[in-house]
């Protein structure tokens, strides 16, 4: 058996506990013997982080449900085999349940036909739906729900006291959840999303990936300012408010106006 190394009270993450990087962080979070996961990462790791539950002393028929934070594949392609493994429910936000049940590969990511990527997205049915407010209880712990759009609309994160399991929303780095238009992403309600952690009590962010960190309000300033100017930017296509280079470039056009040094040719 192994020794249980909560990284919180009640809480687990599992790649943490196996002392290596397997996937997204899968959080175990548990009060006596009941337990739920939050993610689970890749269907080909499925297995080892079941072992993983079992060598902890977690008895298997105790796992309440597994939750997805939100419908990328890197989150919940094994959510089809570790529900059937576990013989439990699946739970997420209702936005996230057509692309589940319909093992959509775009919404997904799960294929990028440019990059040459196409994976498996073995469809899966959500038989708990949650919304921002609603309270997860396992055992006597109770686990707050926070919808956070803006990464993917169906974005969750979940509070416990003073952490936040907070998904893809940011990272130590200061780094967020990829903004792509195919999966939903927001950029005016990822500076909403961004807002609210910043301005909650919560002490510490336990994101999806990578290592858990303090929420300091300079810092998510810093990721917001960043975040809100991409609104002014053309890379993000049509989920930009608007592209100011081309209004100039109208007014230049109308001017008549070229750099300056430039001397155009004689007609």
């Amino acid at each position: 058996m192994l020794i249980r190394k909560p990284i919180f009270p009640g809480v687990i993450e599992l790649n943490f506990q196996a002392g290596e990087v397997l996937g997204c962080n899968v959080y175990l979070v548990y009060d006596q013997d009941e337990w739920i996961l939050i993610d689970i990462g890749y269907e080909e790791t499925v297995e080892d982080f079941v072992e993983i539950i079992r060598q902890l002393d977690f008895p298997l028929s105790r796992c309440k449900t597994l939750v997805a934070t939100h419908a990328d594949v890197d989150h919940i392609q094994g959510l089809a085999k570790a529900k059937q493994l576990l013989k439990t429910t699946v739970t997420g936000h209702p936005k996230a349940v057509k692309p589940l049940r319909e093992g959509d590969t775009l919404i997904t990511l799960a294929e990028i036909e440019a990059q040459n990527l196409k994976l498996a997205m073995p469809p899966v049915e959500i038989e708990h739906e949650v919304n921002d407010g609603d309270i997860i209880k396992i055992g006597n712990l109770e686990l707050e729900v926070w919808h956070t759009p803006g990464h993917t609309d169906s974005q969750l994160a979940f509070r416990h006291g003073d952490v936040l399991l907070s998904g893809d929303n940011i990272y130590r780095d200061g780094c967020i959840g990829a903004i792509d238009a195919h999966h939903g992403s927001d950029i005016k309600a990822f500076v909403k999303s961004l807002e609210r952690i910043r301005d909650s009590d919560v002490k510490w962010l336990a994101p999806s990936h990578g290592p858990i960190f303090r929420n300091d309000k300079d810092f998510l300033n810093r990721t917001i300012d960043r975040v809100r100017g991409y609104l002014k930017m053309a890379d993000f296509g049509t989920l930009a408010d608007s592209w100011p280079l081309m209004d100039q470039w109208d007014d230049e056009v109308a001017e008549g106006k070229l750099p300056e040094g430039l001397v155009p040719p004689s007609a």
